[in-house]
């Protein structure tokens, strides 16, 4: 009787080591930053919604008349827009709404342009420099190629002229009402002033805000 050799065990695989890919760490640098700047940037619009006055207040019919000289109106100016400075922002964010939404082209491309600059240079980390269609960029070409976008963009297109229409419209009509409603006390409330948060401070203080420590 022949007697049977058993079959050797086989081999087992090699282990196989994680191999870290540098190019996938920015995804997830970019998308913290990104949520901490929405989450700012809301934060600080709900808190300065909240300083608005009553709409009820800011259409009063007894409360407008005509101003007997230029000094009355420029009073009455300076202190409505102090007073009513939140409501102004949302009666000015209204009526450029309007107008992009009236040019859908317009809208697409301010989107694209404030969506550059957001992810291409504000919300990208300092520390990793930009690669598009195989080249890197450094920040002044960045820089240098957004600067450029936007002058393209405002003064050679239609975006420009409907934005300038659209502010201009927008001016007047802050510039009226302010103009035209009797404020109930000419003083200036300077502390209410100054707490008062602007939408451009907005931007800056979450742009500023530093970036979330991402685990590696």
């Amino acid at each position: 009787m022949a007697s049977t050799t058993p079959s050797p065990a086989p081999t087992p695989p090699p282990p196989v080591l994680p191999i870290t890919n540098p190019n996938s760490s920015e995804p997830a640098a970019a998308s913290p930053a990104f949520r901490a700047f929405v989450s700012y940037a809301s934060e600080s619009l709900r808190h300065a919604l909240s300083q608005r006055r009553a709409w009820s207040e800011l259409t009063d019919r007894t409360a407008f008349s005509k101003p007997l000289s230029f000094s009355e109106a420029t009073l009455r100016i300076r202190h409505n827009v102090s007073y009513f400075r939140i409501n102004y922002y949302v009666v000015v964010s209204l009526i450029l709404a309007v107008s992009l939404l009236s040019n859908p082209f317009s809208l697409f491309m301010l989107v694209a342009l404030l969506a550059s600059w957001l992810f291409l240079y504000l919300l990208r980390p300092s520390d990793q420099p930009l690669h598009l269609f195989g080249r890197t960029f450094s920040d002044f070409e960045t820089l240098s190629l957004l600067a450029a976008l936007t002058t393209f963009l405002l003064f050679l297109t239609s975006l420009g002229s409907l934005l300038v229409n659209a502010v201009t419209i927008a001016v007047a009509v802050v510039g009226a009402h302010a103009a035209l409603r009797v404020p109930e006390d000419l003083f200036m409330d300077e502390r209410d002033a100054s707490q008062t948060i602007g939408i451009f401070s907005i931007l800056r203080a979450a742009v500023a805000a530093p970036p979330p420590v991402v685990p590696r």
